[in-house]
């Protein structure tokens, strides 16, 4: 149980302890119905997460009506009070912006600090839920050209085999746990990440000077445009909120739809 020494912290909810199980757990993840999903995997009594700039459909906060549907109290930081992937700062700075149901019968409310919302949940409900299996994808875009396109749900599920392809994805463009190696596993040729609303110190996007000291050309989609954890939805419709150097260098520019820069990578691999 979490109410002896605070919350379980965990930088990404993709990894959780086994003693993740009962616990309030502030996450350092996207509030999206993935994340929400693993939490109720898990059999946490309550989450929080980050709202990642709320963006496309709500994508960013998926997680709260997901969750409450099961009766499992969520709610999310906002992106303006403390640097997403990082729980540290989440419990320093960190800001209430929205609750589900339970967490609000818990006395959770917009505003509160992290560490307090975090104690009024220890007295939400524990529920066993059963979810209803909700994986991510992964896939490798159809007619891409010489240099393939990777569309993966979240950076977690990047592989070696990887390595030197274009690497999209629908996670945040943060880093996790302030960890340039986390940026990416694999040095592919360019990777894309969803911004989370950029927030506080930038901390959407700061994988891209990460990426741009190993030579990788990385961009981010504005979270008003593209479904966070959703790569088909960063290809499709993202448009570019943030270049590093290197995909300055090779054509990617602000303003610019994500899948027009792609493909022209993909292709350019023919005569490089």
């Amino acid at each position: 149980m979490s109410s002896a020494t605070g919350p379980l912290v965990a930088d990404t909810i993709t990894k959780l302890p086994p003693e993740a199980a009962g616990a309030v757990v502030v996450s350092g993840s996207h509030g999206g119905r993935y994340p929400g999903y693993l939490a109720a995997k898990a059999g946490l009594r309550a989450v929080i997460l980050c709202d990642a700039g709320i963006g496309l459909d709500g994508a960013g906060v998926a997680a709260l009506p997901y969750l409450d549907a099961l009766g499992i109290a969520a709610a999310t930081v906002s992106h303006l009070s403390c640097r997403i992937g990082d729980t540290g700062d989440m419990l320093a700075r960190g800001r209430i912006s929205r609750a589900n149901a339970v967490a609000a019968a818990c006395g959770v409310a917009p505003g509160q600090g992290t560490a307090e919302a975090a104690a009024r949940l220890e007295a939400a409900p524990l529920v066993q839920a059963d979810p209803p299996s909700l994986g991510e994808s992964r896939s490798e875009l159809p007619g891409s050209g010489p240099r393939r396109i990777l569309l993966l749900d979240s950076a977690a599920l990047v592989r070696p085999e990887d390595a030197g392809k274009i690497v999209v994805t629908g996670s945040h463009g943060g880093l996790v746990g302030g960890n340039p190696a986390m940026a990416l596993r694999v040095d592919g040729f360019a990777a894309v990440f969803n911004d989370a609303g950029i927030g506080i110190d930038e901390a959407g996007i700061q994988r891209l000077p990460a990426l741009d000291a190993r030579g990788i050309a990385a961009l981010t989609v504005a979270a008003a445009t593209a479904r966070i954890g959703e790569a088909r939805s960063s290809f499709e419709q993202g448009i570019i909120s943030a270049v590093n150097e290197t995909a300055r260098r090779l054509g990617g520019a602000v303003g610019v739809p994500a899948r027009a820069v792609l493909l022209a990578w993909s292709e350019a691999a023919a005569v490089s």
